[in-house]
């Protein structure tokens, strides 16, 4: 089915409504970004330092990705809805436990178990594969993480009121009540989508080594990775550059926070117009040059002395744009590589793309641990946003080499 197919809402028995896929992949953003603001008030709770705490952002990031191997041939075998019914449920009950967690470690333990979250980013592009096909697959996902841009942009304003009024455990509560929305979504309007496959788990699991010896999903999993490491390279380390270097408040710093997420919202919107009209190649090499480009000018107003928070803040604007531009061609490239397999394409190709970028978010906080200045988060993010296009060049000069632009195994 090649064609756009649009569900009755709340009717399992034809695809799911948009909504509903924008608010299951939306549900691991609001984990990811409502209690950044928070992050300096926590430290102080759990009497632990912003390195540690830190920890939380960047751990989270890299468990999303070991998650993701299994969750992505689990919905295969299984199907996608009992899957991500599983996993709300499961993130439910991680997000209530953090609220009562008395230390560090059982806080982390919590927010190991919120990874399980994680199945809504993949399974809903799964989904969109499942139901649209391979050469409308990047629309959709734009569309799908268009809507989805929509939570980051205002959840980090949000985390910063409840924090100046609540305190951090109320953006957990607001994570449980959000998730148990997208339980009662699912249970109500997501049908299975997927042809399950036989064979079983360690079956499906058996099959990432033909996914691995595709170019394709190497060279995009590869340029998604630093793509999305600017992105979370800038989420470890701009909360202690807001408070150290500008000594902004947690209202102001959820405030700023919305700049990216703002640019990823306009990035996928113009990657659900344009995706199919203008390739997927192009939309990645686009989208890395203009995260590059933005991010550069930030870099000449910090040598030029300015000092002024918004000489960085005010251009991550473009790290959400370039984002929203490359990585739903990127993903859409990942899942063609095998239509009946698009669950664990997803989960491989996600699980590469989170791994790597969980590494960045690592070793930003580390950098940062060190010397907390805009310059050294910069140069960092600067390095990741230039790998980002040589990977996009590399890649797409291979796939021209391709004979069947769908054929995505190297040529024999």
């Amino acid at each position: 089915m090649e064609t756009m197919t649009t569900g009755r809402f709340l009717d399992r028995d034809t695809p799911p409504h948009l909504s509903t896929l924008v608010l299951v992949a939306a549900v691991s953003s609001v984990s990811m970004n409502i209690f950044l603001a928070s992050l300096p008030a926590m430290a102080a709770y759990f009497d632990t330092t912003p390195a540690i705490m830190q920890y939380s952002i960047s751990g989270y990031v890299f468990l999303s990705g070991v998650m993701q191997l299994a969750i992505g041939p689990l919905s295969d075998r299984y199907g996608r809805r009992m899957v991500l019914l599983i996993s709300i449920a499961v993130f439910i009950l991680a997000s209530l436990g953090a609220i009562f967690a008395p230390n560090i470690e059982s806080f982390m333990l919590c927010r190991v178990l919120q990874t399980s979250m994680v199945s809504g980013h993949i399974l809903s592009r799964a989904i969109a594969r499942d139901i649209v096909g391979a050469t409308r697959s990047a629309s959709l996902i734009g569309y799908i993480t268009m809507g989805m841009a929509l939570v980051p942009m205002v959840t980090p304003p949000i985390g910063g009121f409840l924090e100046a009024f609540f305190g951090w455990k109320a953006s957990f509560l607001v994570q449980a009540g959000v998730a148990f929305g997208a339980l009662l979504l699912v249970y109500l309007d997501l049908g299975e989508t997927a042809t399950r496959v036989s064979g079983g788990f360690s079956a499906q699991i058996r099959l990432f080594p033909e996914l691995l010896r595709s170019r394709r999903v190497w060279g995009y999993s590869i340029t998604g990775a630093f793509t999305a490491g600017v992105f979370f390279a800038y989420l470890a380390g701009a909360p202690f550059v807001a408070v150290d270097v500008y000594g902004m408040s947690p209202s102001q710093l959820g405030l700023y926070f919305s700049f990216a997420p703002l640019g990823y919202f306009i990035g996928n919107g113009l990657s659900g117009r344009y995706a199919v009209r203008v390739g997927m190649r192009p939309m990645v090499i686009a989208g890395t040059v203009v995260t590059a480009l933005g991010m550069g000018m930030s870099v000449v107003l910090q040598l030029a002395g300015a000092t002024h928070s918004l000489s960085f803040f005010g251009f991550t604007i473009f790290i959400g744009i370039g984002s929203g531009l490359a990585l739903p061609s990127a993903n859409a490239g990942i899942l063609s590589v095998r239509p009946e397999l698009a669950g664990a394409a997803a989960g491989l190709g996600g699980s590469l793309i989170t791994l790597g970028a969980g590494a960045m978010s690592l070793a930003a906080g580390n950098l940062l641990a060190v010397d907390t200045s805009v310059m050294t988060l910069l140069a960092f993010i600067m390095g990741c946003a230039l790998a980002a296009i040589i990977g996009a060049c590399v890649t797409a000069w291979l796939d021209s080499r391709t004979r069947n632009p769908w054929d995505l195994r190297p040529d024999s």
